[in-house]
């Protein structure tokens, strides 16, 4: 047995992480400034897009991506939340990080059913669900498994040509930062995007996230809403005293600070650990194909999926955990499913496809600290049974 645990995730550190916000501490500008604005460049050019910005959290992301959505309207349709019938459709099966930012802002929300063979949102149950009073379709790449984006848009065009304009896409990519669809990174898809960059993320800046956008109008107003809706960029008369506030805004906004880590971390976790995540996943997909009473997820061979989590379907899965924790190998599932909280009970749908598994699903450890060692006594435990 493994003298020390196997953990489910661990924070991921770089050597000059710790120099490099020192020496912003020592700078005296730690808010918002010129490496915030360095961090920016370099997602940017890793996405290869030109509308991204940075926020303190990608729960922020998303709850400004909501507030923009109801009060201006979003993308070059400009689809806004006009009265209580309107709604966006979500999954319930994430963390409720995606999905109170929607509540908060005082939008209604739709649950939708989740796919048994990847836990990603199913796309036949989103069909049957739109309505005209849809605006926006909130999707999860859950465990870093991207979504069939192609069927989505697929299905967002029908909608166009049904009812006159295109829900929103709204990506929540916590999960998937490194992935790629048809070998195109996630978060350069055209939708509008939210990344997570907290502290168990393949990437962290200890807390943080960012927003990408498909167009011009919501990144400039974006910019003014996560810092108030101050232009920060404007000629005043007193430096310390903005002009004119148009549009009310919140305090979203990333430091140099948490900048500074994410940007000692990026080449790190872009070149080296996110092929770990990666190989580990390939080697469960193969080890533990035929293990009795243990299902994988049908992952395709098209895409590169570095694994933030790594979901498997076992029989008495209790029995499985208590096996797990006796040999020293963390497991968990990870989110509940929102839509069991009494919080949220008016919502209430039957989900029946997440209902037939979700007593079955448990993630094993799978990052870049899981070595050749490891992930051999993790399957070799798995196969003794439970």
């Amino acid at each position: 047995m493994k003298n020390n645990p196997i953990p489910l995730f661990k924070v991921f550190m770089s050597e000059e992480a710790a120099s490099n916000s020192a020496k912003v501490l020592k700078s005296g500008y730690v808010t918002q400034g010129p490496v915030v604005e360095e961090f920016e460049k370099k997602l940017s050019g890793y996405f290869n897009v030109d509308k991204l910005i940075t926020v303190n959290s990608a729960t922020s992301g998303l709850h400004l991506i909501v507030h923009m959505l109801k009060n201006y309207g979003l993308t070059d349709d400009r689809v806004r939340i006009e009265n209580d019938s309107d709604h966006i459709l979500t999954t319930p099966l994430t963390c409720t990080a995606s999905n109170w930012p929607i509540l908060l802002n005082d939008v209604n929300l739709r649950w939708v059913d989740v796919d048994k063979r990847t836990c990603n949102m199913s796309l036949d149950d989103l069909q049957k669900k739109l309505t005209k009073n849809t605006k926006a379709v909130l999707i999860v790449h859950w465990g870093g498994y991207p979504i069939n984006l192609d069927k989505l848009k697929e299905i967002q065009n029908n909608f166009e040509k049904k009812h006159g304009f295109k829900f929103v896409i709204i990506e929540d990519s916590a999960h998937a930062f490194g992935a790629k669809y048809k070998e195109k990174l996630i978060g350069s898809h055209g939708n509008i995007n939210s990344f997570s960059f907290q502290a168990i993320k393949h990437l962290t800046s200890v807390d943080g996230g960012s927003i990408t956008f498909n167009n011009k109008e919501d990144f400039e107003r974006s910019k003014l809403l996560r810092w108030y809706g101050i232009d920060r960029n404007e000629n005043r008369k007193d430096f310390r005293c903005e002009d004119d506030i148009k549009e009310i805004g919140f305090k979203f906004h990333m430091n140099d600070i948490n900048a500074s880590i994410g940007l000692s971390n990026f080449d790190e976790v872009t070149n080296n650990l996110l092929n770990i995540h990666i190989e580990n996943g390939k080697y469960y997909q193969s080890e533990l194909k035929g293990v009795d009473g243990l299902t994988l997820l049908d992952y395709s061979e098209d895409n590169s999926v570095p694994f933030w989590i790594y979901t498997i379907k076992v029989r008495n899965r209790d029995k499985f955990m208590l096996k797990m924790k006796e040999k020293n190998i963390i497991t968990s599932r990870v989110h509940e499913r929102n839509d069991i909280h009494s919080a949220v009970k008016k919502f209430e749908e039957k989900l029946p496809e997440l209902d037939s598994f979700i007593d079955e699903m448990i993630c094993i450890p799978v990052g870049w600290w899981v070595n050749s060692e490891d992930r051999e006594y993790i399957v070799k435990t798995i196969k003794e049974g439970w």
